[in-house]
């Protein structure tokens, strides 16, 4: 074993990695810095979509309602008028073990450590992946330790955050506090490398793959209680995981469905500012993660994530903290459904598209998540005005993040607001194309995959970028 110190640990983590997942990322590599995407999620996944079915359903996971949301379809065309309001349904994914679609990348990836003999697993997340994980352990009998980003410098945690601590100690994992900063991940590493344990990473093939059934599940109960595909998927998008997977699996069903990204607009706020840390009432789903998890992908546990957001979103929408929060009490008022703020996020996106659609097109929001004490907006409202944190009515086109919440005084006040998919593929490929000349043609093959873009955008970008094809 190596030195302690960060950048010793950081040195070794592909070692590490390689140990703790039981994945050589190395033999997917190519020349000139691409890598085999298709053939990791084939190989490294030793496992059918039929059999991810079966294992998650051993497991208490998946095969979750769609539910027609009636209510909030009428409000929207009743607001839009016009002969406008798409019908929304929604994926109720907190009927899941662990309350969150998460229970269904959680279960592959513990079912894979339970099956190469590992004692125990390892997560670092913040979110509702760490109670799926520790869900997923107590089931198979495996230790579990979840490593959460919680507190600023002042040990003060948002209500959210430690709502999910909760959670995870309650279902027998050992949690291990971090305040906010570049620590996670190494205190992470050390950990595998300290217990031997599997990595349960948010990034591993396993874990993407064990999406797929979600989108699968969406494109089959679509055409049995509606007979046809959704038009448009909205998917809450923080680390890429959830679109990457939904999208993968709506294509092996063979749907032809769009698939939008929604995120939180955080914009202003640090994700590893101690100050701004507790001034963001949104611990996932935000542009803090979605940007640029999106952008640069391989920024993670693994040396190379499964979770490639940018191969798969059609749009990128953004919502306002306040509209999140109005639509979580419009979900319960309406449609007597109380759930979580991250399901509500891509909810909040959908009811703005709705009213630009017309009203024989289908949204599915593809999850829903269990809600607690924590999670409840009167708890996240009560916090952020605490921290300074203004909240009011009116148009939630003047919210500023970190200074003030707008909940909206109309439905009308929703709106459609894109992230430019243009803006993130050029900034992608100037990193993809750093330090070089020129590029070959199974590069511009790799860099057309990665964009989600075509030959004419990627050698317009290069030539501006003085790079020659």
């Amino acid at each position: 074993m190596g030195g302690r110190s960060y950048e010793a640990v950081m040195a070794r983590k592909n070692e590490i990695v390689k140990a703790a997942v039981g994945i050589d990322y190395s033999k997917f590599e190519e020349a000139g810095g691409r890598f085999d995407y298709e053939r990791m999620m084939r190989e490294a996944v030793p496992h059918t979509l039929e059999e991810i079915v079966r294992i998650q359903g051993e497991m208490s996971v998946g095969n979750t309602k769609l539910l027609s949301l009636n209510n909030v379809t009428a409000l929207a065309r009743k607001t839009a008028g016009g002969g406008k309001g798409a019908q929304i349904l929604v994926k109720d994914e907190a009927q899941n073990l662990s309350g969150s679609f998460k229970a269904r990348r959680a279960a592959l990836s513990v079912y894979e450590a339970h099956r190469m003999g590992y004692k125990g697993v390892v997560a670092a997340t913040s979110g509702n992946y760490g109670a799926a994980v520790a869900c997923m352990a107590a089931r198979l009998g495996l230790k579990c330790i979840v490593v959460q980003e919680c507190y600023d410098s002042r040990r003060v945690g948002q209500p959210e955050i430690l709502e999910k601590q909760r959670a995870c100690e309650a279902m027998g994992a050992e949690v291990v506090q971090l305040t906010v900063g570049p620590e996670l991940f190494y205190e992470t590493l050390m950990l595998l490398e300290d217990t031997g344990f599997y990595n349960a990473s948010l990034y591993t093939p396993s874990a993407i793959a064990g999406i797929e059934t979600l989108g699968w599940e969406i494109a089959q109960q679509c055409r049995s209680q509606l007979g046809r595909d959704p038009d448009v998927v909205v998917a809450t998008n923080a680390g890429g995981g959830n679109i990457t997977g939904t999208a993968r699996g709506l294509r092996k069903a063979g749907a032809k469905s769009q698939v939008y990204a929604a995120s939180v607009d955080l914009s202003g706020l640090h994700m590893a500012s101690d100050r701004d840390f507790n001034r963001k009432s949104f611990t996932t789903g935000h542009t803090g993660f979605g940007v640029p998890f999106t952008v640069q992908p391989d920024r993670t546990d693994v040396p190379r994530n499964a979770a490639r957001p940018l191969r798969y979103m059609d749009r990128y929408l953004l919502v306002k903290e306040g509209e999140v929060f109005y639509m979580t009490e419009a979900l319960a008022a309406l449609e007597g459904m109380e759930r979580g703020p991250a399901g509500n996020t891509s909810l909040a996106a959908a009811f703005a598209l709705s009213m630009t659609l017309p009203e024989d097109k289908v949204i599915v929001v593809q999850e829903t998540e269990y809600t607690g004490a924590g999670k409840h907006p009167m708890a996240q409202l009560s916090f952020a005005r605490r921290n300074g944190v203004e909240v009011l009515v009116g148009d939630p086109e003047t919210e500023v993040p970190g200074k003030n919440i707008v909940l909206p005084d109309h439905p009308s006040r929703f709106k459609v607001r894109e992230h430019s998919l243009e803006a993130m593929r050029r900034s992608a490929l100037k990193r993809l194309a750093q330090d070089r000349k020129s590029v070959t043609a199974e590069d511009l093959e790799y860099f057309k995959a990665e964009l989600n873009a075509d030959a004419a955008f990627v050698r317009k970008e290069l030539e501006a970028l003085g790079v020659s094809c």
